[in-house]
């Protein structure tokens, strides 16, 4: 097949250059633009990352040759070049909102993992394999733009990976309620131990707006579309208090669970349901999706971020420790990558999801 070729705004930052990686070799997208900062507009991208390359792996032999473009002015130039683009900015959220709006208005359809538009009850926040009938809303979004070809949809927030996807499942019970601690990696900030020198040895109980998005984004996604809207749910209601760790990649999370009355499953039927459950990423075997959406470890102690965050190139969830509850009816423990399956790996299998379904075609 011909490949979709592809663009990287905010190609630099930490998630830019995940997405970056995720290029390489990918069997449906060429990566084809970079755009960054005036910063770093003009430069190679070698030279542009060349003191602060995160990544394990070298930076991609085709990437680093690659001009990176202004992501302001040079909007119209990127739109011509690719089929769509993958957004990963760092700028203030109305700056956000107002660029991709700008790109689809070119005609360049945006996946972002920024956080800015994700309460726009015409752009989808899809999860592919919870909720990929949202992307019913793109139509209307369209409209409302002005737009033929561009649209804007986004991923969820990183944290909520490590327990909505379990959560999502069981929904059919009747899940009254659910509290949640995550234990989150340094990486979802953005920064190394050898950026962030303080975060070695410690553990910081507060991310600025994290909480308000653990407890709330999950109820966009298991929403429904109505009259071309997402309709957030109405429960289950879910507090959170939201940690930053000690740990380089993957996000953890302690959940607490309560079902309505005369509802509650067993633990067997639970292990059961995950263990069965599959999603439209499974059936269309998208590229970058795990055949396995949801693991159970069995072993007391696990999953642990360094042995489990990696499970299926870091784009499946891992479960543990599922037991009762004095307080709640069960508790478990729920891990997934952040950067991988949380951020730029989950926008990858979203833009997979969006060409399979004919919502992104390439410009002919």
């Amino acid at each position: 097949m011909e490949k979709y070729k592809v663009g990287v705004i905010g190609g630099t930052g930490m998630v830019g250059q995940r997405f970056v990686t995720l290029m390489e070799n990918h069997p449906w997208f060429q990566l084809t633009a970079i755009a960054a900062s005036p910063r770093s507009a003009g430069k190679t991208y070698e030279e542009a990352v060349a003191h602060r390359w995160a990544m394990k792996t070298s930076i991609p032999q085709q990437a680093k040759s690659m001009v990176v473009l202004d992501a302001q002015t040079d909007i119209d130039k990127i739109a011509g070049m690719v089929d769509f683009v993958f957004c990963a900015v760092d700028m203030k959220k109305e700056e956000i909102r107002a660029l991709e709006e700008r790109y689809a208005k070119a005609e360049c359809p945006v996946v972002s993992n920024n956080s800015a538009h994700r309460w726009t009850d015409d752009v989808p926040m899809v999860v592919p394999e919870m909720n990929p009938e949202h992307l019913e809303v793109i139509p209307a979004q369209r409209a409302r733009l002005g737009t033929k070809r561009g649209f804007i949809a986004v991923k969820s927030n990183c944290s909520i990976q490590s327990y909505a996807p379990a959560l999502h499942p069981l929904m059919k019970y009747g899940i009254e309620k659910a509290l949640v601690c995550t234990y989150q990696a340094i990486s979802g900030a953005g920064k190394t131990f050898e950026r962030w020198p303080e975060m070695v040895d410690n553990c910081i109980p507060y991310i600025g707006g994290e909480e308000e998005k653990s407890e709330k984004e999950p109820l966009k996604l298991f929403g429904q579309v109505e009259d071309a809207k997402i309709v957030p749910a109405q429960g289950p209601a879910i507090t959170a208090q939201c940690f930053r760790v000690a740990c380089l990649d993957g996000h953890m999370a302690a959940v607490f669970m309560k079902f309505r009355d005369g509802c509650k499953p067993s633990i067997e039927q639970i292990k059961a349901d995950w263990a069965s459950y599959r999603g439209i990423a499974q059936e269309l075997k998208l590229p970058s999706a795990p055949q396995q959406f949801l693991h159970y470890r069995e072993e007391p102690d696990r999953p642990q971020a360094k042995l489990d965050r990696m499970c299926e190139n870091g784009m499946a969830i891992s479960l543990g420790r599922l037991r009762e509850d004095s307080q709640y009816d069960y508790k478990f423990v729920g891990l997934s990558h952040n950067t991988l399956r949380g951020a730029a790996g989950g926008a990858v299998l979203l833009a997979e999801l969006l060409c399979a379904e004919g919502w992104i075609q390439p410009v002919k």
